[in-house]
């Protein structure tokens, strides 16, 4: 074995030497993390004589898991060593596959999860327009619920009711007992009450694996830390790994301040800082440092470049999402001019918000491009589709469903029994309200704004119908009603108004909106 100090930074060696007790490795990026924790693992079996099998690596995905393993037997030369890695719902489901003789088939598949959620959410009946966002959103919260170990009666529903959401996640329970079936969240859930319940059990794990190593600490939840602690005791022999700034799933149940707590939680914990980063330029470095600064919960960190200083960073800032795109294709067309292959040229988004003008300006240009992740379609929203309809039954093209879309969006208080028949006109609406002038006063002012849409551009359209027939106070109310920012809504409405500028028809613009979804679905088989 080489002599540690000539192979490692100081705080590398510091961290991969240390033996016993509590350990916090606060690693920035590209600080050489993956390397600490192999090392370290390899140096308690060769040094401290640590049976492998008493050896615990959890990270918090199955592919991290596994290039740790195929790094450390690398390193170790040898696939003999028992040393377990894994997820924290691989271990913890092996944990309980021992104690209750589960089997993978007692596992619910996460598509049959989003299948039983759907039903439940359609039995509620709920006036939801986004039934696939929202139905995402009720699994979110279910997982909520059990990671941060809330007790269902104290949870507070951010997307429906508590009466609704309650019902929902009861029956859903429900329904996995009768079928045996646990979802991922259980296995913690599970596994924590059985460490509580069974002592003698837990005495047995905790004899197993003496000596924890946990990756990307900062991504833990509440109930994983709980049983954590359970396990590593009485020893302590827990060797935390991770960054609270690079902390981003607070909305999957992440919870960074469990890494700020650490301390407070064990006794004489050792703390070291991996302070240099062999990934980025010096410049990259400054600005990450500069923009965490404003982080106000955090552990104070001093990070270094290893490397050179680097090209300078351009920070720009836009008037419009179009004016985005079109600088940067300009970028892309000033790269390859200057010999760069497309393959070496990657564009990064926030959020999926933004990127449709600059996938139009790449095939307005006939720029090749592949996108790592699949986009939704904007056109698909339905706000898209309520917009969409509008325009059709404007031109005359309108069927009974898009007249049931758009008959109360602004709210006109037509009850859809009124819609009963295949065909329906808002003529025929009027015959059913003959003795309520106000209604038919109502439906005057529909068939007004319908005919002034048929002779506006795209653009124009689209902004009467939100503002002058006020689709944008439907957006405020349907917001409330969802328990969600006006502001994500906008967002789309700002996508669908800005898509419809640069054309004069609605054929041109239904156009490409049919070109566009062809490009998306390329996309996806590529």
């Amino acid at each position: 074995m080489k002599n540690l100090k000539q192979q490692f930074s100081e705080p590398q060696r510091v961290a991969i030497e240390h033996h016993t007790g509590p350990c916090l490795v606060l690693a920035g990026p590209g600080s050489g993390k993956t390397l600490v924790i192999t090392h370290r693992t390899k140096n308690l079996i060769e040094k401290y004589r640590v049976k492998p099998s008493n050896i615990l690596v959890i990270t918090f995905t199955k592919a991290s898991a596994k290039e740790m393993q195929e790094r450390f037997r690398k390193l170790r030369g040898t696939n003999n060593d028992p040393v377990a890695f894994g997820t924290f719902h691989a271990i913890f489901f092996r944990i309980l596959m021992y104690a209750y003789h589960l089997k993978v088939e007692n596992i619910l598949r996460e598509e049959e999860k989003y299948k039983i959620i759907t039903e439940l959410v359609e039995d509620e009946d709920l006036n939801i327009e986004d039934e696939k966002d929202f139905v995402k959103s009720m699994i979110s919260e279910i997982s909520t619920v059990k990671g941060d170990m809330i007790d269902l009666n104290n949870y507070y529903s951010s997307n429906c009711s508590n009466d609704v959401f309650r019902s929902i996640y009861t029956k859903y329970h429900k329904i996995l007992e009768r079928k045996k079936l646990l979802d991922f969240d259980d296995m913690l859930v599970k596994c924590y009450e059985l460490f509580v319940q069974r002592p003698d059990i837990l005495k047995i794990w905790q004899e197993q694996f003496r000596y924890i190593l946990i990756d990307e600490f900062q991504d833990i939840n509440r109930v994983q830390y709980e049983i954590i602690k359970m396990l590593a005791a009485p020893e302590n022999n827990l060797f935390i790994v991770g960054d609270d700034d690079q902390s981003i799933y607070r909305f999957r149940g992440a919870r960074p301040e469990i890494m700020l707590g650490f301390e407070h939680d064990f006794e004489n914990v050792k703390k070291v800082f991996l302070s240099e980063n062999y990934r980025c330029s010096g410049k990259i470095i400054d600005a990450a440092k500069n923009l965490i600064s404003h982080n106000q919960k955090r552990f104070e960190k001093d990070i270094k470049a290893v490397r050179e200083t680097g090209c300078q960073i351009d920070f720009c800032i836009f008037k419009t999402q179009a004016d985005e795109g079109k600088h940067i294709v300009a970028d892309v067309r000033k790269y390859i001019q200057k010999g760069l292959k497309y393959k070496d040229i990657a564009i990064l988004f926030r959020t999926n918000t933004g990127q449709r003008t600059v996938i139009e300006k790449l095939m307005e240009y006939n720029l090749p491009f592949h996108m790592k992740d699949s986009m939704p379609n904007i056109f698909e929203h339905f706000i898209a589709r309520d917009i969409i309809s509008y325009i059709h039954y404007a031109v005359g093209e309108g069927q009974r469903a898009d007249l049931l879309r758009i008959i109360n969006k602004p709210n006109r208080y037509i009850k859809r029994e009124f819609l009963r028949s295949d065909k329906v006109t808002i003529d025929q609406l009027k015959g059913e309200f003959t003795d309520k002038r106000w209604m038919i006063e109502r439906l005057d002012k529909l068939q007004f704004d319908l005919k002034l849409i048929r002779q506006l551009s795209p653009f124009g359209a689209i902004s009467y119908i939100f503002q002058g027939i006020g689709y944008d106070d439907y957006i405020d109310d349907y917001a409330d009603y969802r328990k969600i920012k006006p502001q994500e809504l906008y967002d789309i409405r700002d996508e669908i108004l800005e898509s419809a500028k640069p054309y004069k028809t609605f054929e041109e613009w239904f156009d490409y909106i049919e070109k566009y979804g062809e490009e998306l679905k390329r996309q996806t088989q590529v």
